[in-house]
């Protein structure tokens, strides 16, 4: 029996192999696609698009692993039936549950292994593929300013007819910092700079003109000439520190770290009942005192203070919805593992086709419609609609459910389950709905 098992695990590892870098490499593209415009305007060089695309890939991972899986056992489990090796081991009396069994046992320890990486890997590689994405989006501040488009900085407002080759052309800008009339600087062409982490910016203009008009006597206007001007904003406010930002998201964190979050954001919603509870003794009593105007003036301030705190709840409550559902969401992507093994094995015995095409094909449709209803359930958890675990592990759930039934259909009929029989029962259901209509 053991050999069996080794042969039937053999069989899923050479297909699982080839999808998995099928499919990693689809949504590698898919990555170059979105990443192609930042890549162009800021010039990356070959390091660091290496360094976009290699922290970049254990996202992919994360979901590439579990279409794989599908992926390969319906291709394993279709070749069995179309050379109808399946007939063969259960006229020796060897039921499906054996044969399944040790695929189930290393989609198993895959689901084990995929917990630690969502838990301990993915999060500290999203963290720096933030913190470079932040760097490069800095590298090159020019392309932050379109030609053709008022850009705001701060006081100032940046009009460029181009841009070539970083430089701009055909500058206007104007100044509403110095006086209660904006300057206007106008310029053959210019260069910005950022500096200080992103918080200093540094124009520096050619060939332009200043035309500024005088504060006391409005009929004063002064134009001046210059072959180059440089202006300087040392604090823009954003104080970004672009080297390493210390903040995480929720898709930033282990599920260790997200419940430490949970817990400070829970005493800090226990602070503001207390709070809550002063306040609402303060108006009890103002109540039984509200002769005065003053006493009515405190109970308004109260009130309003209430119920600004009342929002505060809400706004914390709403962020541990979001962490519980990021927490589940960890797990039940990486327990799809196992769920696609109890899927893929009856629906590659019933389409009876080990062709990477249709393989594929089916685990795309099925990867879609899984991946939809998880989406579906993270929106429902974050609005607190239904619970958070139920949200992320309601589509394993239904899949697995819908394994396990074909798997006993098929053992109960003690025979390979037939992709045309389902097609007729399909049919027979669908000619009695429309007799009924008729």
């Amino acid at each position: 029996m053991k050999i069996l098992e080794r042969y039937i695990l053999k069989e899923n590892i050479k297909p699982f192999l080839i999808s998995f870098m099928i499919v990693t490499f689809v949504f590698l593209l898919d990555k170059l696609i979105d990443l192609l415009n930042l890549i162009v305007e800021k010039r990356l060089e070959i390091p660091a698009i290496i360094s976009v695309f290699s922290l970049s890939l254990p996202f992919m991972l994360a979901l590439s692993v579990p279409m794989s899986v599908l992926v390969a056992t319906i291709m394993a489990f279709g070749r069995l039936s179309v050379d109808n090796e399946l007939v063969a081991f259960k006229s020796c009396g060897i039921n499906i549950y054996t044969l399944m069994r040790s695929t189930v046992i290393a989609a198993l320890l895959l689901s084990v292994f995929m917990v630690y990486f969502n838990n301990a890997i993915l999060p500290d590689t999203n963290h720096k593929l933030k913190n470079l994405l932040i760097r490069i989006q800095y590298r090159r501040p020019v392309t932050n300013i379109k030609p053709g488009v008022f850009t705001n900085v701060k006081n100032y407002t940046i009009y460029v007819s181009d841009i070539q080759d970083d430089e701009l052309q055909g500058v206007v800008i104007y100044n509403k910092e110095t006086s209660s009339f904006p300057q206007t600087i106008t310029a053959d062409r210019g260069t910005i700079e950022l500096s200080d982490g992103g918080n200093s910016f540094k124009a520096t203009l050619f060939d332009g003109q200043l035309h500024k008009r005088d504060d006391r006597d409005v009929s004063l206007y002064t134009i001046q000439q210059f072959e180059r001007l440089v202006i300087h904003l040392p604090d823009l406010g954003y104080q970004l520190n672009i080297e390493d930002s210390e903040f995480r998201s929720d898709r930033e964190m282990s599920s260790k770290q997200m419940g430490e979050a949970i817990k400070d954001k829970e005493l800090e919603i226990a602070g503001i009942n207390e709070q809550i509870q002063t306040l609402n003794e303060r108006n009890a009593t103002l109540l039984n005192h509200s002769d005065g105007e003053e006493q009515t003036v405190d109970y308004k301030k109260n009130a309003n203070l209430l119920e600004m705190h009342q929002n505060k709840i809400g706004d914390l409550e709403g962020q541990i919805r979001e962490l519980q559902v990021e927490i589940h969401k960890k797990y039940a992507i990486a327990f799809a593992c196992l769920v696609f093994v109890f899927i893929g094995i009856p629906i590659g015995m019933m389409i009876k086709s080990s062709g990477v095409g249709v393989a594929f094909t089916t685990s795309a449709l099925i990867f879609v419609f899984y991946y939809a209803c998880l989406v579906g359930g993270e929106q429902l958890g974050d609005k607190g609609i239904i619970s958070p675990w139920l949200s992320m592990w309601a589509p394993n759930i239904l899949f697995a459910s819908i394994g396990l039934w074909l798997v006993i259909s098929s053992t109960s009929d003690m025979k390979t389950l037939s992709l045309d029989r389902w097609k007729e029962k399909l049919s027979k259901i669908a000619d009695k709905v429309m007799l009924k209509r008729d």
